[in-house]
């Protein structure tokens, strides 16, 4: 079973990450610096953590050093990273050490045969007369050596909690050291598979090295690996790593999204871990600009609603002066923080469901090459229905949920075939779509409990560009979903529109066919097209759509991607009704607007659980990304929790506020008055 609990290491809840990437053709570094103001304003902010600068992006260090003394920023004028952490000590406050691995301008230009190199002989990054730092340095090279000694002589420096390695990723790499490496072992460097399993050993020898350089100076220390996701890839690595950080900053480019898709993840691995946001109304480097309040509060909140600590990104002017504002700004959150922790610390998921995720067998070395839809759009439907759930892999305990979730395509070998049947038969309940249940190549089904079979590839397009599971090009191709009574709770009597290919399957003798698939007259083509958009539908059923076969529920399109993509509502009441036939009896039940977001968890210690209701709406305002400006109070939330046994007291907090609540058939039923934005509730 999994560690729920909580690992050795108890991270801080109000954390800042302090980033210091400071050019050389700028002087005055640390001019004015004052220890005192530092320190203090961190403390006015509530601050009880700070990453803090040795080496940034441009390859520039931040302290006093002999042995790496060209490297030394040349108008740095303060030991500044000393001085910094020695104030924070003084007044309690954990600084962890920042140290850029992968990108450092100055030996990029040093030794380029360090260098990530790209397949076709180019190496990556932007060229010698663009401006920015994105190289990357290989991993698999003399440069770790360097990076060692360097790591030895901060240690010797200054004082050390732990550190913070940024940039640290499996690449695909074709530099000089890594063919030779490849070859020693037997792959073949040409080849792109090849290349992805030596890159994994290359980031899994590296992180276990160097935590064990750190560890055998100083045993205890903190010690972090950014790659700005963390999933199931990290199993593997999980030991080199005293804690997990999620950074997620969803102005930045991974929207509010990511952050619950990592955190509902990363929460049952047995480590503690903190998600990571900014001050900035964008992203990193963002000077002079703040985030929206109540979007910093929302962030916060969903942090710790989801298990986590708080991380606040900021970005530390040339001079070393913090910007009052940014700190008034996080002070008022991280004052709210610091109040709510009591309700948080050693807070474990209360949850129903989980949901596979595609994640595990996507060959993707990076967070941005990973299709995230399915994910995204199960995500969505799961908070908009207000189901208490966490994102699993397959080596997770099954047994702790009453329902999984394969989302869109989650392939299913004989391993796992075994697992998800022994689960079923001990009375668990699935729900798969799409591509989920098939071998990885998608040619057949493996799991026999979905009670189908392939029949065919469905609709196809003539130009035979749209591969299954691709949504149809702009306003061509779509065929027609017909639930149900049973299915169609919520919806119009009629057929609804499914703009993402599906598998056409039949069902096997005993299966109950929950929705009938309807097809177009006809492909939109020059041929033969109607009206502006798909052909309407012809009325002729071809296959099924959505079947049950007992515990087990099928969708034959991707409605989760479907979802994520243009968010038709009828792929959320069909999914939430399906949910239901095996879900009758959830652990929580709200009565609020899709917008609204109930996070059910635990503090068994002291014998109590803590609903987290929160209610912000991220708006599309510009065209760039969500913002959250407006906090919209929700009133007289109507709130129904399965319980164990007899319960004492229900009560806002932190405001000490007793609820009247009646004890119902197993549930306790009480009213919140009101969601300002964010609201717990305790059940004793």
């Amino acid at each position: 079973m999994e560690n729920q609990r909580r690992s050795a290491v108890e991270l801080p809840f109000r954390q800042i990450h302090l980033d210091f990437h400071t050019s050389e053709a700028i002087d005055g570094i640390g001019a004015d610096f004052d220890a005192d103001a530092f320190a203090d304003t961190l403390a006015r902010a509530h601050v009880n953590s700070i990453n803090v600068f040795a080496l940034c992006h441009h390859g520039w260090l931040y302290y006093d050093t002999e042995a790496f003394a060209t490297y030394r920023h040349p108008y740095l004028e303060t030991n500044l990273l000393k001085e910094q952490i020695e104030a924070c000590h003084a007044r309690g406050i954990a600084a962890p050490i920042y140290i850029s691995v992968q990108r450092n301008q100055q030996l990029m230009e040093e030794h380029p045969e360090w260098r990530v190199m790209e397949a076709d002989g180019h190496l990556f990054g932007p060229g010698p007369y663009e401006d920015g730092f994105r190289h990357l340095l290989c991993l698999n090279t003399p440069y770790v050596a360097w990076l060692k000694a360097l790591v030895s002589d901060v240690m010797a420096s200054v004082p050390v909690d732990g550190f913070w390695f940024d940039i640290v990723d499996a690449r695909d790499c074709s530099c000089h050291f890594c063919r030779q490496g490849m070859l020693a072992q037997g792959l073949e460097p040409s080849r792109v598979e090849d290349r992805m399993v030596y890159a994994r050993q290359v980031l899994d020898t590296f992180v276990h090295e160097m935590s064990a350089h750190v560890r055998a100076t100083k045993p205890d220390a903190l010690i972090f690996y950014n790659a700005g996701h963390a999933g199931p890839h990290h199993r593997p690595i999980l030991d080199a790593f005293s804690h997990l950080e999620l950074e997620s900053l969803p102005s930045g480019g991974w929207g509010y999204l990511h952050f619950p898709i990592a955190a509902r993840f990363v929460r049952n691995l047995g480590v503690d871990y903190l998600g990571m946001t900014g001050k900035f109304h964008t992203s990193w480097g963002d000077f002079h600009s703040y985030k929206n309040e109540a979007a910093l509060a929302f962030e916060c909140y969903h942090m710790l609603a989801l298990n986590a600590k708080a991380c606040v990104g900021d970005q530390l002017h040339p001079r070393g002066v913090l910007d009052p504002a940014t700190y008034d700004l996080i002070g008022k959150v991280y004052a709210q923080v610091e109040a709510k922790e009591p309700w948080c610390a050693g807070a474990e998921p209360v949850v129903d469901i989980g949901v596979l995720t595609p994640e595990e067998s996507d060959p993707a070395l990076h967070r941005n090459d990973v299709d995230f839809r399915p994910m995204m759009g199960v995500v969505r439907m799961l908070q908009e229905g207000k189901h208490q759930f966490d994102m699993i892999d397959s080596q997770s305990d099954f047994g702790r949920y009453r329902v999984l979730v394969l989302p869109d395509k989650v392939p299913v070998g004989d391993v796992l075939a075994a697992k998800l049947q022994a689960y079923v038969d001990a009375g668990g309940a699935v729900i798969a779509s799409f591509a989920s249940g098939m071998n990885p190549a998608q040619t057949a089904f493996t799991w026999d409990a979905l009670g189908i079979t392939l029949a065919g590839e469905g609709p196809r397009d003539p130009s035979g560009a749209l591969a299954r599971g691709r949504e149809y090009t702009a306003h061509n191709y779509a065929e027609y979903l017909l639930p149900q009574a049973g299915l169609a709770r919520g919806l119009p009597a009629t057929e609804h529109a499914m703009t993402m290919r599906g598998m056409e399957i039949a069902a096997a003798a005993g299966t109950e066919v929950l929705a009938g698939v309807v097809a177009p007259y006809f492909d939109r083509t020059y041929k033969h097209f109607c009206s502006h958009r798909q052909a309407p539908s012809s009325g002729r059923v071809t296959h099924p759509g959505v079947v049950q076969n007992g515990r087990v529920i099928y969708f034959s399109h991707p409605i989760f991607s479907q979802y994520q993509t243009k968010a038709p509502r009828w792929c959320r009441v069909l999914f939430l009704n399906a949910l239901e036939r095996l879900l009758p009896d959830p652990r929580v039940r709200v009565e609020a607007p899709t917008a609204a977001i109930a996070s059910l968890n635990r503090q068994p210690d002291l014998d109590r659980q803590v609903l987290h209701l929160l209610h912000y709406v991220p708006e599309r305002r510009g065209e760039a990304f969500d913002v959250v400006e407006d906090v919209v109070p929700l009133y007289g939330v109507r709130v129904s929790i399965k319980v164990d046994g007899p319960v004492d007291r229900v009560a806002l907090v932190p405001q000490g506020e007793a609820l009247t609540f009646d004890l119902q058939d197993g549930r306790v039923v009480f009213t919140v008055p009101k969601v300002d934005g964010h609201q717990m509730v305790e059940i004793v």
